[in-house]
């Protein structure tokens, strides 16, 4: 199973939860950024539906996928 992390850092004037090299919105509060990265770690493991999705990787190459919906990732938050 994947696992994901999901980190709390400054950033934009005020705090933000990181994913790899994408962050969220500012918040103007550690606190806020921090309740936040707990909510969307929360949704992380909530099932969805069985679909096809596209998405375009680094070099520009589209590519289709079947999503199961229910091969979710583990997610925390690291403080």
């Amino acid at each position: 199973m994947t696992r994901i992390h999901y980190r709390i850092v400054q950033h934009d004037g005020g705090w933000a939860y990181k994913l790899g090299d994408v962050f969220s919105e500012a918040f103007a509060t550690r606190s806020a950024a921090l309740a936040a990265a707990h909510r969307v770690a929360r949704e992380q493991h909530v099932p969805g539906n069985a679909a096809y999705i596209e998405f375009q990787d680094e070099t520009g190459a589209w590519h289709t996928e079947f999503s199961a919906g229910d091969d979710r990732p583990e997610a925390d938050v690291e403080s």
